[in-house]
């Protein structure tokens, strides 16, 4: 069936706002295959839609990583495009873009999940696997552009969803470094703020979990150069990541990982202890 004649498996522009996923590196990756194929193959969009049965619309969406395909996509590709079967085999290993993360924080997020070991040094905001959910939907309101409400939820849900790490591995040390001063900046009403202590305090709890805070006295230091986390792989490898304006960088490379890990020890020992750490935001709460 050609041309006019597309087929119910298409589902065509109708759903396709609800079934295209947040792009992913694979997703992305596997289009751009498809796209280099077809180039190759001298064929147009259009002409390439009408010989797998797809619009050309569906066929964008692949190429530029925004649609994940159907099985019957691949099918089709394979055989207009040669039966190499390069498309089945990387069609195995196509992904969502998780929800509610930014793009260039999604491989870091895939390492969390599987580290035997992670450390945080923030001195903006409370960390993420930290806040609460007050805490969260303020940082999230504040951005800008505004974010739409439907995003917003998303946000704090894939937040929040993140923060179970803490219990449900809990043999994983998960240690943080924050600044004192990251408390102390006040965000809504003075029962939002109690929450967010109470729940740092509770999530910090955990035998497998390790709060330092930087008191204000503390000086310079060695991580003056912004946060930065680090994370061990089962494999032992290890990484890094940094993050700023509209951006975020995963660092490989062993030298530079090494180096940011040497500047974090150093700061973990110029840091309160984790019981000295608890008793200062204990105070901070009796404070407000």
């Amino acid at each position: 069936m050609t041309g006019g004649g597309v087929g119910a498996s298409d589902e065509l522009t109708v759903c396709e706002a609800e079934r295209e996923p947040a792009p992913s590196d694979s997703l992305r990756t596997f289009g751009a295959v498809v796209q280099a194929l077809r180039e190759n193959a001298g064929l147009s969009r259009a002409e390439f839609g009408e010989l797998v049965r797809f619009s050309k619309h569906t066929v964008e969406s692949v190429e530029l990583g925004r649609r994940m395909p159907d099985e019957s996509f691949v099918e089709r590709a394979e055989e207009v495009l040669g039966n190499t079967g390069a498309l089945r085999r990387a069609a195995r290993f196509l992904t969502r873009g998780e929800a509610g993360l930014a793009t260039w924080f999604r491989r870091w997020a895939r390492l969390e999940r599987v580290a035997v070991s992670l450390c945080t040094y923030e001195c903006r905001l409370v960390p993420g696997l930290l806040q609460s959910e007050g805490y969260a939907r303020a940082v999230f309101e504040g951005t800008i552009p505004v974010v739409p409400d439907e995003r917003l939820e998303a946000l704090v849900s894939a937040r929040l969803e993140r923060q179970q790490m803490l219990y449900e591995r809990p043999t994983v040390p998960f240690s943080f470094i924050v600044e004192e001063h990251v408390f102390r900046r006040r965000f809504g009403d003075v029962a939002l703020m109690r929450g967010m202590l109470d729940h740092v305090l509770e999530h910090s709890a955990p035998r497998n979990v390790t709060l330092q805070l930087v008191p204000l006295d503390a000086g310079l230091h060695a991580c003056l150069d912004g946060p930065v986390r680090l994370l061990e792989t089962p494999e032992g490898r290890r990484f890094a990541y940094s993050e700023g304006q509209q951006n975020g960088r995963l660092i490989a490379d062993v030298n530079e990982v090494s180096l940011l890990q040497q500047r974090y020890d150093t700061l973990r020992s110029q840091a309160l202890n984790p019981k000295d750490s608890r008793g200062l935001l204990e105070r901070l709460r009796g404070e407000l």
